[in-house]
Formats: structure tokens, sequence, C-alpha cells
């Protein structure tokens, strides 16, 4: 019997909290995995991340990459790239960089479509920006994770989506 493909989790950094989402083994299922809480101006918790892909198992990551709207990196675009670069080194597992624009939007928005209230869930609505990431990395296939995606800084390869939006 092959190996399944493994876990992946998926990172959306926020100025207060970091987002999480993990797939299932065979990488077709997205599903919220929590969050983190971030102290204002320091870096993303790494020892956290490292508990956290460990207790989940994860065999890659996907962070999101903060770019602005006309596509350009952002000042938090380094500190994701940094991340990517960090989890990459210190697990030997893949850690892609996947556009992340429009994830907390789009989380809003669903919990909105749901007639829910955010008061009070914020970090719910973080690990749903992560879940909505994942999801369009996994609607990447094994693109993302492929030789022939684009290379970022750092070695990271970057998937910032095709002419019409999708990655």
């Amino acid at each position: 019997m092959s190996e399944l493909p493994g876990r992946i989790l998926a990172i959306d950094l926020g100025d207060r909290r970091i987002g999480l989402a993990v797939s299932d083994p065979m990488r077709m299922i997205a599903q919220p995995a929590g969050f983190l809480e971030r102290r204002a101006g320091k870096r993303p918790p790494l020892t956290a991340l490292l508990a956290k892909a460990l207790e989940v198992g994860a065999t890659a990551f996907v962070v999101g990459l903060p770019l602005d709207e006309a596509g350009e990196d952002t000042p938090r675009a380094v500190e994701a790239r940094r991340l990517a670069h960090e989890l990459e080194s210190r697990t030997g597992h893949p850690a892609r960089l996947l556009d992340e624009r429009f994830t907390t939007s789009a989380a809003l928005r669903a919990v909105k479509e749901m007639e829910g209230s955010t008061r009070g869930r914020r970090g719910d609505v973080d690990a749903l920006a992560a879940t909505v990431l994942l999801e369009q990395a996994l609607a990447a296939g094994g693109r993302l994770f492929e030789s022939t995606a684009a290379t970022g800084s750092e070695g990271q390869r970057t998937a910032v989506g095709d002419e019409d939006g999708d990655a």
C-alpha cells in the first residue's frame, strides 16, 4: 500500500492571532485547527507552531502571503517568507507561500451567511481564514508542492494565483 501524502498545516498570520487549519492525510479536506495568540510587535511563536505541526502530524505547510491589492508584497510579507523558511529548515517539510489577500473577508462572509456573530470569536475567524487558505491550496492539487511552481525568495515556492485569480 502506498503512503498517504500527509497533512498540511496552513498558517494565516495576523497582528494579534495566527489562524491555523489542517488537511486530512489525503489532502482533500480542510478544517480549522484553532489559533495562537500573538504578542503585538513580536515574531510569530515558532516553538508553538512547531508543536502544533507535531501534534497534527503535518508533513507540509502553507503560509499565507500578505500581498496588497496590486499583488505586491506588504511589509508583513517579509515575515511570512521568513516563517516559511524557518518551518522548512527546522522540520525538513516543504513550506509554500500562498496569496492570502481575501481569506479573512471570505471567512467573515461565511460567518455572516450562517447568521453568526464574530463578537468574541475573532480567533475562530482567524482559524476559518486559515481554512480558506488551505482550501485554495488543496484546490491547486499537487501543483503547489511541485517543482514547477515559481520560487519565492529564500527558496519557498510561491503560488499567487493564475490570470483568473485562482491558485
